[in-house]
């Protein structure tokens, strides 16, 4: 049961129970079946399901990843809520850290989808209702809606995650036929330290699944989806070893058979499968959130501290370790197609930090704050309302219209949308044109030089654990009004908590806060 509020399980912002837990291993050798012909499957279209390195590197060339990806809709607290462990630390090159979020669009606020990729996150496909085995409606409404509504470009939205990771082969070909470049649904659940690991560095299904292989349909060649991707989710060991996985939000387990949550005993099996990675193959391993469940700032909420110092503890710790990089799906995707040894980091573009040079007194609409001040469309839809760059909806979006006609305000014209052939930080949706074109759009690179002969290659800026002190980062866009939280979420928190009570009497269920 967890510690916090327990009506929060459902709101609509979050999955109806543990989004990704496991119980135990989702493989077998039996059920394996696995075979790739390394002749055949090369970097950078293709690669074989192993545990070693790619492109032939020693482990002691190789950066231990460490991959930041989030679920579910954005809003202002879920971008705090990743602020508080991201906002104030830097990878060894001096970058800010950067991360995925898998969106699902009900519930989510367009212009901070903007506003986030603009900075220079990922944002990836987590269907637009969140719902588990996704027709392709679900799947490719998503798409089109964050291509209109929050102007991320078609060509940047790689990545999908299926809800509550209830995914079919069928699934992963409506991806590949959708051109998605990887799925990161299926997980790695036996530790490295087992010979019969799952834990492969991502791998192409040239040649079938290697995860998951307890799944109807999946492995022993199938299915064959050649250049697709498939990024495992690296599951964290309690002292239980494969009796004790921990995938999604681990710090809400309890751990080592406990009956309740300790945050020393998460902190320690978090700190232990780490070591076993950093110090075997260092396979990447993941922190894959849902943000709202460590949220400092949502109504009604009691702030779990000790659980957001514990996990920048670790995050702190794991930072003084050599050669430790805290990355997106998209970075880590690209050093695996590009492998260097860590001594060569400074050629993975996707590693650097570019700015867009845009004057800061230009007024446009595009994802960067102090440009589109004053010039957001408001779309006050009662369900919940939200704010666009790229002009109101004449209704809500849904898998059956993902692009609803726009409707704009009385004197106004129709914004127009992204274009294939201009940045959305340089495109003016008002005006309707790119402010450069491909001569003229800067980028100012702020990315330090990284050590010779792989030295001094720690993180910088890590955070502080002491939960008295002022948290170094400032609230994402903490301007928003309040009507977005009032208008929408307060029903359905009503709503949910009701639904919790009467499922609690039905149950037999009791909760302490």
């Amino acid at each position: 049961m967890l510690p916090y509020a327990p009506f929060l399980l459902f709101l609509p912002l979050l999955v109806l129970g543990q989004d990704g837990g496991l119980s135990g291993p989702t493989t077998s050798t039996e059920s394996l079946g696995y075979s790739c012909d390394t002749s055949k499957c090369q970097l950078p279209a293709c690669n074989c399901a192993s545990t070693s390195p790619p492109g032939g590197l020693h482990p002691s060339e190789v950066p231990q990843f460490i991959v930041f990806t989030a679920d579910d809709a954005i809003q202002s607290y879920t971008l705090d809520a990743v602020n508080q462990f991201l906002a104030h630390r830097k990878n060894p090159n001096g970058c800010p850290i950067k991360m995925t979020y898998f969106t699902s669009l009900s519930y989510t606020n367009y212009t901070m989808v903007t506003d986030w990729y603009v900075a220079g996150n990922e944002i990836a496909d987590h269907t637009m209702t969140h719902v588990g085995t996704p027709p392709a409606e679900e799947i490719n409404g998503n798409l089109i809606a964050l291509n209109a509504l929050a102007g991320i470009p078609l060509s940047s939205i790689k990545g999908f995650r299926a809800p509550y990771l209830n995914y079919s082969v069928e699934t992963l070909k409506l991806l590949y036929q959708s051109e998605f470049i990887y799925d990161s649904s299926a997980a790695s659940s036996i530790p490295v330290t087992d010979p019969n690991t799952d834990a492969y560095w991502p791998y192409t299904l040239d040649y079938g699944m290697a995860n998951n292989c307890l799944q109807p349909g999946q492995c022993r060649g199938e299915p064959k989806l050649p250049g697709f991707w498939e990024i495992p989710m690296y599951s964290f060991f309690d002292k239980l070893g494969s009796r004790g996985p921990h995938l999604m939000d681990p710090w809400l387990d309890a751990a080592n058979g406990a009956s309740k949550i300790n945050d020393q005993d998460t902190l320690e099996y978090m700190q232990s499968t780490f070591n076993a990675h950093y110090s075997g193959n260092r396979q990447p391993i993941g922190l894959y959130t849902h943000p709202i469940h460590l949220a400092a700032n949502y109504p009604g909420v009691n702030t779990p501290k000790s659980t957001i110092n514990m996990i920048n503890a670790f995050l702190d710790w794991a930072q003084e370790q050599q050669n430790v990089w805290i990355v997106s799906n998209e970075q880590l995707l690209d050093w695996v197609q590009h492998p260097v040894p860590v001594s060569q980091l400074d050629r993975v573009s996707s590693l650097r930090c570019l700015t867009p040079q845009v004057d800061a007194s230009a007024k446009i609409c595009n994802g960067i704050p102090q440009n589109e001040d004053g010039l957001l469309s408001h779309c006050a839809f009662s369900d919940f309302p939200f704010y666009t760059c790229y002009g109101c909806p004449s209704q809500q979006p849904s898998p059956a219209n993902p692009n609803p006609e726009q409707q704009a305000p009385s004197g106004q014209g129709l914004r127009h949308r992204l274009p294939s052939n201009c940045a959305t930080a340089f495109w003016d949706p008002i005006a309707g044109n790119c402010i450069c074109n491909s001569k003229t759009c800067t980028f100012f690179d702020n990315t330090r030089t990284i050590g010779p002969n792989g030295a001094n290659l720690t993180g910088g800026g890590t955070g502080t654990t002491n939960s008295s002190q002022t948290p170094s980062y400032v609230p994402f866009n903490g301007a928003v009004p309040k009507s977005l939280v009032t208008a929408g979420v307060w029903p359905a928190l009503i709503l949910g908590f009701v639904g919790w009570l009467i499922g609690a009497c039905l149950l037999g269920m009791s909760w302490t806060p």
